[in-house]
């Protein structure tokens, strides 16, 4: 009896890692996808609102080479962006316990950052101003959407 006892012990231990494992997998594919699907609507987004901005006059001009930025440039870097706001995120889920908090703080703090070169540029007060709000739409969308995936996965 006493070896049937510690074989349903051996198989209890072996079967709880083996679970707790795949939920973990499970949290951190569940922020990864949430994560992209709200990297395609931040590329739009912000795709759409450079668009405006042309539609009104802007010409994101950058006087240093004088080159244009086109407009699927900011898709692109907007892609690119998020995706490493997305890393952020998986690892703070992996290594932080409290990663929803330190998510927002780090990627507030990146995007204040990332407000200092269009204002280095040099390029006029229009294109700046909407290099300014360019930056920040895609931050209203991926910032509280990763925040509140995260709360939903340490909760």
């Amino acid at each position: 009896m006493e070896d049937d006892m510690n074989s349903m012990n051996d198989t209890g231990v072996v079967a709880d890692p083996a679970s707790g494992q795949t939920g973990h997998t499970r949290r951190l594919r569940g922020l990864a996808g949430t994560g992209f699907v709200a990297t395609l609507a931040a590329m739009v987004a912000t795709t759409l609102a450079a668009a405006l901005a042309q539609a009104v006059g802007v010409d994101f001009e950058i006087p240093d080479g004088g080159e244009t930025i086109p407009l699927p440039g900011f898709a692109v870097i907007t892609g690119f962006f998020s995706v490493v706001g997305i890393v952020i995120a998986v690892a703070l889920l992996r290594w932080s316990a409290r990663p929803a908090e330190r998510f927002v703080w780090t990627a507030v703090s990146l995007t204040a950052i990332s407000l200092v070169p269009p204002l280095l540029s040099g390029a006029n007060t229009a294109t700046t101003t909407a290099l300014l709000g360019l930056h920040l739409v895609p931050a209203t969308v991926m910032i509280p959407t990763l925040a509140r995936s995260l709360r939903t996965r340490t909760d």
